[in-house]
């Protein structure tokens, strides 16, 4: 056991001494040692339940013979952080995470690991920590919020995000919205819909690394709690037998989670954290991988900001099983790689069945033959760019539009509550990339708005930042190179026309090349200088079509 290098031995005495003012028995020492990671808070609703699921991890480990030790990391909840400067430090929160969790885990050489996170980097940023450390390791999250209900229908964050933009728009009033925000997060949890908290917990069942599950089932759920201690048993087996991350987090398992990725509808940012997550294993998922996983897998599910249909929805249709189920009709999963579960994929989907095929289309009948998600590029964005295709209308897919340029989101957001942008017009963001921003923000706020307005349907966003998974409309972002790294989109210009072509993939900037070298040639990036963490962040990223991890 890894945990001998504190507790075995003469020379280790001053050590066990120090785990019996724990109050450890000597029984209790000699078990294998296992991480309970609590990104446990009172600031995310998505973390304030994790305590009792650490609690059902515990008694999980104690059951089947290890000794639990509980440690925590943090969280930023991206929906109390938009639209703001507090969002520069969502993304770049997901390198502290990983980076607190090496820390803890080697310097007290546990033996295995649970991880217990719930929203947006937080899950990555463990995942991540898990492929780097490579000991038995598994995942189980604090699981969904259910959606509200207001007037009838079912309603979510987004719902109020877009509640602004009728407010401005004068098509909702100021009684209305606060009706709303008062029952549209009814419960503690991640988010309802298919955004990027709900897509990586989605992600950890199709990478293999949590338990059936996972992605799916309501935070406020029993079940939860039950799958919390079944996944503290399971830990022991896998370290039992020293299943490690690097045996399950295989390219196999990568190109699964994409499949599953695209046929769910799931969040841009999952590009950015499937990638970070891979390159901590040196497995090469570039976006043109992506874009050939989308291009030959069925998008089955249309759930918020999609379509109507929420997370409780997709677990009582069956959840991420189901799904795989459907795409393995087709061959589209390799299903012999092994899981947390400590089986192979094809024996977690033996028995899954589809309940709603409204929830979840059939593999015969998608929505699209395509998947959810798009890689774009052009000389606008020539390492590429990415937008959530499945929750872009039709008449958006394909267009020419006039820009209009925005030095960062605050401005463009003002912009568009106070009716100064028009149908046909491209909504142009930059200086919000992971160095430019710093911290490639999330944009919420202003989708949201044009969504609220009706423009969604009649302008594009397109910034060198990213947008969050309850965004919906032609939000193009991740945009590479950024701005202050000299790309393109740095030299737009209001009224220049960019052409989109979403199932082509293609984004043209259409100004002539001599223009365009002789904007080059007067062009300064512009900078801002940052002290303390996001300072050193900033100098430390990479591009966002290298998932923005830090070198």
């Amino acid at each position: 056991m890894r945990s001998d290098d504190v507790k075995s031995g003469l020379s280790r005495a001053p050590h066990r001494s120090l785990l019996k003012a724990l109050g450890l028995t000597d029984d209790e020492i000699n078990k294998p040692f296992i991480g309970v990671v609590n990104s446990f808070n009172e600031l995310v609703p998505g973390h304030t339940n994790l305590r009792e699921i650490a609690e059902a991890v515990k008694k999980g480990i104690s059951m089947a013979g290890g000794t639990p030790f509980e440690f925590s990391t943090i969280a930023v909840c991206d929906g109390i952080a938009m639209n703001h400067e507090g969002m520069k430090y969502s993304l770049a929160s997901r390198e502290l995470i990983a980076d607190s969790i090496e820390t803890m885990v080697l310097a007290h050489r546990l033996d295995g690991i649970v991880l217990i996170p719930n929203c947006d980097k937080v899950v990555p940023g463990m995942l991540m920590a898990a492929a780097r450390l490579n000991i038995p390791a598994i995942v189980v999250s604090g699981g969904a919020m259910l959606s509200g209900r207001y007037e009838g229908k079912d309603v979510d964050l987004t719902t109020v995000f877009e509640a602004v933009g009728k407010v401005s728009a004068g098509t909702k009033s100021l009684d209305e919205i606060k009706n709303l925000e008062d029952c549209a997060c009814p419960t503690c949890g991640s988010c309802s819909g298919m955004f990027t908290a709900n897509s990586m917990n989605c992600m950890t069942e199709a990478l293999g690394m949590a338990l059936s599950g996972n992605g799916t089932i309501p935070a406020v759920f029993s079940n939860r709690k039950r799958l919390a201690k079944e996944t503290g048993i399971k830990i022991m087996e896998l370290v039992k037998e020293n299943i490690t991350p690097s045996m399950i987090l295989t390219k196999e398992a990568f190109e699964n989670a994409l499949a599953v990725d695209m046929a769910l509808g799931c969040s841009t940012n999952t590009v950015l954290h499937l990638t970070a997550v891979a390159k901590e294993l040196n497995i090469d998922i570039d976006l043109d991988k992506i874009n050939e996983i989308s291009s030959k897998t069925p998008n089955l599910c249309r759930l918020s900001p999609a379509g109507p249909y929420h997370i409780q929805d997709l677990n009582e249709a069956g959840g991420i099983p189901a799904v795989m189920k459907e795409l393995s009709k087709k061959n589209l999963l390799n299903l012999n790689c092994i899981t947390a579960a400590n089986v192979k994929l094809e024996k977690v989907i033996e028995n899954a069945e589809n309940k709603n095929e409204k929830v979840i289309a059939p593999v015969e009948k998608p929505y699209s033959t395509t998947g959810g998600i798009k890689i774009l590029k052009g000389n606008l964005a020539l390492e590429g760019a990415v937008v959530k295709k499945s929750a872009v209308d039709d008449e958006m897919m394909k267009a020419k539009l006039k820009a209009r340029v925005f030095d960062g989101e605050e401005s463009a957001t003002q912009a568009i509550l106070n009716g100064l942008i028009n149908k046909g017009e491209a909504v142009v963001i930059r200086y919000e990339g992971p160095k430019g921003g710093p911290g490639m923000r999330e944009m919420l706020t202003p989708t949201s708005a044009l969504s609220g307005m009706n423009l969604d349907k009649h302008v594009a966003l397109i910034t060198d930042g990213r947008f969050s998974g309850g965004t919906r409309g032609a939000a193009i972002g991740h945009v590479s190179p950024e701005a202050c790294e000299g790309g393109i989109i740095a030299l737009v210009k209001d009224g220049d026309i960019i052409e989109i072509d979403i199932e082509e993939g293609k984004i043209e900037l259409l100004v002539d090349e001599k223009e365009l070298k002789e904007r080059k040639k007067n062009f300064t990036p512009k900078y801002k200088e940052y002290g303390g963490y996001i300072g050193r962040y900033m100098r430390m990223v990479t591009s966002a079509s290298q998932g923005a991890v830090c070198k």
